[in-house]
């Protein structure tokens, strides 16, 4: 189901002004853009955008009452610099599954957000990230015992 026609079932006959929570989790957004969703969803508090191959935040409208944010297991990889302009109360953020490949494009958005509002983001999410970095060690770790070993066969060798 596209993006659009799934906020238009999600109002359920309330006025987009009325809502507080949107959940558009698993549907298709079209160009990996945001698609019907507007400035006149002024009382939005939550929005879950999770898994709906979103790409870019560009078309993210402003949403000043926002204060979470669920995107994950999208393919965002950066453009988070628009989340502090049109969202200014956000204090959760999931981006967990999503394409970013090094933490400056997250603390670009920290920095703006302590800059602007002396706070700040109560919880980024980012367990991907982690996992990377834990995966990356392991190697490394491999790696070394592999040499360790070859240098105790080595050891070993010469002395018999």
């Amino acid at each position: 189901m596209e993006m659009k026609k799934r906020i238009n079932l999600e109002l359920r006959d309330r006025a987009p002004e009325e809502v507080t929570e949107l959940v558009l989790d698993n549907c298709l957004c079209v160009n990996g853009e945001i698609e019907g969703l507007n400035d006149t969803f002024k009382k939005l508090e939550f929005l879950s955008m999770a898994n709906v191959e979103l790409s870019s935040l560009a078309r993210l409208p402003s949403l000043n009452k926002l204060r979470k944010l669920e995107l994950s297991d999208n393919i965002i990889s950066g453009g988070l610099e628009v989340l502090a302009e049109k969202c200014p109360n956000l204090t959760y953020l999931n981006l967990s599954g999503n394409k970013i490949k090094d933490l400056s494009t997250v603390e670009a958005l920290m920095e703006m957000k302590m800059m602007k509002r002396k706070k700040k983001m109560k919880l980024v999410h980012l367990k991907d990230m982690r996992k990377r970095r834990k995966k990356k060690r392991r190697m490394r770790m491999k790696m070394k015992q592999a040499q360790n070993w070859e240098r105790e066969k080595r050891r070993w060798a010469s002395h018999t």
